[in-house]
């Protein structure tokens, strides 16, 4: 299994032998490019609305809106989205388990 972290700039990284390898180049990003495009990822992933919102954790309201592009995704939830872009099935997998006590 990959281990992957968010940074605070956006990027997503893989932490491998203690180092930090970007999965993607870092590219200058707009508004346009910046927002995922919610309705595409959850189509590629084949659920339906109440589906995906039950997998990530968040009311179908929320789906609904970032879909509709009443809302964005922000913090969080758009580093997830971004990461469900590059890997979903890691992602729900990761989501469906239960945590680990540390």
């Amino acid at each position: 299994m990959r281990r992957l972290r968010f940074k605070a700039d956006g990027r997503i990284v893989e932490l491998r032998d203690g180092r930090e390898f970007p999965l993607a180049p870092a590219e200058p990003t707009t508004a346009a490019t910046a927002q995922p495009a919610v309705r595409d990822l959850r189509r590629r992933a084949r659920l339906t609305q109440l589906e995906f919102a039950a997998k990530l954790g968040v009311p179908v309201e929320t789906i609904r809106n970032w879909e509709q592009g009443k809302r964005a995704p922000r913090g969080p939830a758009r580093a997830l989205l971004a990461v469900i872009a590059h890997s979903p099935e890691t992602v729900f997998a990761a989501l469906a388990s239960e945590p680990t006590a540390a």
